[in-house]
This record gives C-alpha cells, structure tokens and sequence, in this order.
C-alpha cells in the first residue's frame, strides 16, 4: 500500500470515501495489488490519510460488495479472488423458448415470472454469500443473526399499509404456504378448529387446515369477497376460530374487497372474536386499501412472499402477527424449523436491499401486464375478469361448455390451465369457468398462439347446434 498512498487522498472532488474506494479499486485494475494482499487496518490507514476511521471502514465495505474486497474475521481485509464469470447477459436473461425451438405445450397452470435481470442478480448475491463469514455455514442460526434481513424486509414492505412494523415483528417462512401453516399452528387450538374460507379460494388454505385437522367451511362470497350476512350467519351457527382471506387479488377470481367490506368483516369479527388472516402474495401492484392488520391490529395476520414479484424458486416468505402476538408466532417458527437456512438468509437480505431489486419487481409487473393485454385482446369478447397487475385472468365459459370438458380440450390442444373445481371445497359447487395464469418463460408469441387455441375453442363449444 505504501506504492499507492503518498501522504494524502488525490485532489479530487466528492466524498472522502469514494476517493479511497477509488483509489484502491484503480489499484487492483493496474495489478498495483495483487489477489491475497493483505490492506491496512482501518485504523493505520485512517491515521495515515489524516481521516475518520468510519471513511476508510466505508470504503472497503463498498469495494467488499463490490468483491473486489473480502473481509476475514480476525485477519483482516484482503484482495479478492476476480469473480466467477456469468453467462453470457442475453443467455441468463433469456428464459423464453427460442422461436426456432417452437413448443406447442403452455402450461398456464401457475404464474411463471419472466427473467428481467433477477437470475443475473440472484447469481450474484449467491457468489456474495459464498464469500461470506465461515461461520455462517456451520452454526444454528440465531434471532439476532436474522436481525439484518427482518429489517432488510420491513424496508421491502415500507410503502404497504400494514401498520405498525418492525423486524421484532417479522416472521420469515419457506414461503407463503409455509408462513400460511405457521400462522395456523399459532392460532388454532381446540382438537377439532374450524376454519372459513371463501366459497372459491386458494386451494392451499384447505390444504393447511386439513394439515392441522381443523374443519374448513366455505362462506358465500359476491364480487367484493366475503358475504357479511353470510360470514355473521355461519359464525352464528359454528366456534370458527380464523377466516382466510385474499382482499388486494382473490384468488382465483381477480377480485378485491374495497374498505366499506373490510369494514364490515371487521365488525363481525369482533363480535365474534375471530382471527383475520390475510394472504397477500398474488398482488404485484399497489394495496388498494389499508390491510386487516392495519385496520383491525388486534386480530389482522398477514402473510405474503416473493413469488409474484422476484422469484418462487427461493421459497422465501414473511408472516406477520398482531403486535401482542409477535412473540407466539416467533415461537411457533422457531419450534417448527428454527428458521430459515443462514445461507439463504443472507441471500435474501442482499437481494431484498440492493438497488436494483424494486427496479426489477416493477419490471416484472410490466412484463406480466403485456401477457395480460395479449390474453384480453384474444378473449376479451368473452366474460372475462382481468387486471394488469394480476398475473392470472378469470374466464367464465359460455353456453355450452363445462369447466372440467374445456379444461380437457385445452389440454389437448397442448395448454394447460386450472378449472374452476380446483377452488371450491370438496362439498360446494363450482361455476363453469377456469383460471389462466401467466406464463412468462414463453414468448409472447407463443403465448398469443396458446390463446387463440382457447378462443377457438370457446367459438366451437362441443355443445352448439350447427344450423
């Protein structure tokens, strides 16, 4: 270091750290510092330079996340290793399946983000992580070594009406589903709970609740979500401890439930002590209302994940509590599997934090609007429920077809997609429509194709008379 430091920074305009950020990196290009050379303390170099040691500290944090640097618990700060190489930025970012490779086969069972730059990114923070403290990958993880990312999420979530938050309140879950079975085991007791559920809904709510052997009762719903008439007739009638609800995107119908209905549900609730848990992971835009865990901060839980707006391939999710509750859902995650791996923690603090993850996620939203608009301008003549921020659209079928007959000619015609059964509970009735998801791992061309097959078919149902 004594070749590359005189007596004081470079004449330079800017801030104190970036000079020596600057100066050091120019240093690694010109090979004026080789790969394992050892830097100064911060402290020596700071007396140096005649500056703070918080300005040298900041420095070499900047180039550590750059990787230039890697910082060795008791040994100091070192040259890095250059990075792996990426593939190449068209191959990594280019998920689609190439026109010359055309496939037939869509599967619009379940949303499928497009690549707008998070496998590049996601590359990235793993090679991050691999180069993190040693003791990261050999200890049980600890609540205080998740206090980085729990507030990594709280700034994620910053511009949601959730109320009053902070990473105490923050529980991270493998994902929605996994958040969803762990708010369950929190607030379900009694040998035989009862659970409500919208007449047509998630079909993972079922799922959690038959995994706690609870009783799951659907309620009658209309446009706006839960019917207040009928979820005070059935409270009235059974000891139901929790409703599940998805008031920003119902799944799978598109709709949302306005404030006057989250109103009501509310007081219906008080009157009969019922717990509001909220399921939040299908909205890629902005909440269009306050959620129940701001209206109601007594009873409201929410869960919510990454899936619909980074990636579902990490399984990372957050479930929050009622702040007099944060404790006992810590404790239920906390006995069910200690917590997330501290590798995948890490990966999911650097990836929640960096700069171009929001950037990323409102390009995903755009991206998945444009599959939308090609789905409504093939489908739009028939009654179809649709949002550009909601990676799925709601086709109720025309006269003559049946949900579980055109979901099989789809399927012939090589499209896969979800009727309308696979919502309802066990004992209700479904209506004869179908969920299209997403699917942007195809090209819009190919997916385009996929839905003039489906209006070919709603044009011809098996049932129509030919005159």
């Amino acid at each position: 270091m004594d070749t590359i430091w005189p007596t004081d920074l470079p004449k330079s305009k800017g801030p104190k750290y970036t000079l020596v950020a600057d100066t050091i990196r120019k240093a690694i290009e010109n090979k004026q510092l080789e790969v394992g050379v050892k830097l100064p303390p911060v402290r020596e170099l700071a007396y140096r330079l005649q500056i703070t040691p918080g300005t040298v500290a900041r420095a070499y944090s900047i180039l550590t996340e750059e990787g230039l640097l890697q910082a060795e618990v008791g040994r100091g700060t070192f040259v890095a290793p250059p990075k792996m190489p990426l593939l190449d930025d068209v191959w990594s970012r280019q998920l689609h399946l190439r026109d010359d490779k055309y496939d037939a086969n869509v599967s619009l069972f379940s949303p499928r983000l497009p690549d707008v730059g998070q496998v590049s990114l996601i590359r990235s923070c793993l090679a991050k992580v691999a180069q993190g403290d040693p003791k990261m990958f050999m200890n049980y993880p600890t609540r205080d070594a998740y206090l980085p990312v729990r507030q990594a999420v709280v700034d994620w979530l910053s511009d949601l009406p959730l109320g009053a938050l902070n990473a105490d309140d923050i529980v991270l879950t493998h994902g929605g589903q996994s958040g969803l079975c762990v708010v369950f085991q929190t607030v379900l007791r009694d040998p035989k709970p009862v659970v409500l559920v919208e007449d047509l809904s998630y079909a993972g709510f079922r799922r959690a609740g038959e995994l706690m052997r609870a009783e799951v009762v659907g309620v009658k719903m209309d446009k706006w979500g839960i019917s207040p008439d009928a979820l005070d007739h059935i409270l009235r009638q059974t000891r139901a401890q929790a409703i599940c609800v998805s008031p920003e995107v119902q799944n799978p119908t598109g709709g949302h439930s306005p404030l006057e209905r989250r109103n009501e549900v509310i007081e219906i609730a008080r009157r009969h002590d019922l717990q509001i848990i909220e399921d939040d992971c299908y909205r890629m835009g902005e909440a269009r209302a306050p959620s129940y865990r701001a209206l109601a901060p007594e009873r409201g839980w929410h869960v919510s994940s990454i899936s619909k707006t980074l990636t579902p391939a990490l399984r990372v999710g957050f479930a929050i509590a009622p702040r007099e509750r944060s404790g006992d859902l810590r404790r239920s995650a906390e006995y069910g599997y200690f917590g997330l791996a501290q590798p995948l923690a890490e990966l999911t603090r650097l990836l929640l934090s960096h700069p171009q993850s929001r950037q990323i996620a409102r390009d995903v939203r755009a991206k998945m609007g444009e599959y939308v608009r090609v789905a409504v301008n093939a489908l739009g003549g028939f009654n179809l429920n649709w949002d550009p921020d909601i990676p799925f659209v709601w086709l109720s079928l025309p006269s003559g077809w049946r949900a579980a007959a055109f979901s099989r000619a789809a399927e012939r015609e090589g499209i896969q997609l979800r009727s309308a059964d696979e919502f309802a509970l066990r004992d209700g009735r479904a209506p004869n429509a179908v969920r299209i998801a997403m699917n942007g791992h195809v090209s819009l061309k190919q997916f385009e194709s996929a839905m003039l097959r489906l209006r070919a078919l709603l044009d011809n149902p098996p049932e129509q008379i030919s005159v």
